[in-house]
């Protein structure tokens, strides 16, 4: 790598369930950017797909390590953040997963196999998935606004990961060297 190619320090925020997961792994396949979890705190290259940092105290203290150049924030309404997250239905015996909108059960709530009836987790109950969306809110909201003082701050809203990314692609590539020209935007 020559001098003239700093590396670009980027965190992806997200309510979970917002996508952040998908975005990373297509930013990393498209750009030359590693994807880091909170765990690896220490490459070059830091692109993070783990909501990190959550707190005012945290984003401060990564900036005087690390500091970021720009913060992809992906806002995805709660009620479509919900849907998502309790779509999720699970066979506690076998492991199946079901998802209610990309992989539903042949009857609502039984397993296909046995017939046996689904369950949720506990964290895909709505109440559970609606008190981790307002605490996610609470605690990352001056994280935003303290990027957005900055200058670092981009947001993307919508509804969808594949309606949101090629925003997000397209001003990727006024930031960041791409590896891969020929691979469409597309997922």
């Amino acid at each position: 790598m020559g001098a003239s190619s700093r590396l670009l320090r980027a965190v992806i925020m997200g309510a979970p369930g917002s996508g952040k997961g998908t975005v990373s792994s297509r930013i990393t396949k498209h750009f030359e950017l590693k994807h880091l979890s909170s765990g690896d705190l220490l490459r070059d290259n830091m692109l993070r797909g783990t909501g990190f940092p959550r707190t005012l105290p945290q984003a401060e203290a990564l900036d005087r390590a690390y500091p970021i150049d720009l913060v992809i924030n992906l806002n995805v309404p709660f009620e479509v953040i919900k849907q998502r997250l309790t779509a999720r239905w699970i066979h506690p015996a076998s492991g199946r997963v079901y998802n209610i909108e990309f992989n539903p059960p042949k009857n609502v709530g039984i397993d296909d196999l046995t017939g046996e009836p689904l369950t949720q987790r506990e964290d895909d109950r709505p109440e559970t998935v609606v008190k981790r969306l307002k605490a996610y809110e609470a605690q990352t909201q001056p994280v935003l606004e303290y990027y957005q003082k900055k200058g670092v701050l981009e947001t993307f809203s919508g509804t969808e990961t594949n309606k949101i990314w090629p925003h997000v692609y397209a001003f990727l590539q006024t930031k960041v060297p791409q590896i891969n020209q020929k691979a469409p935007v597309t997922p």
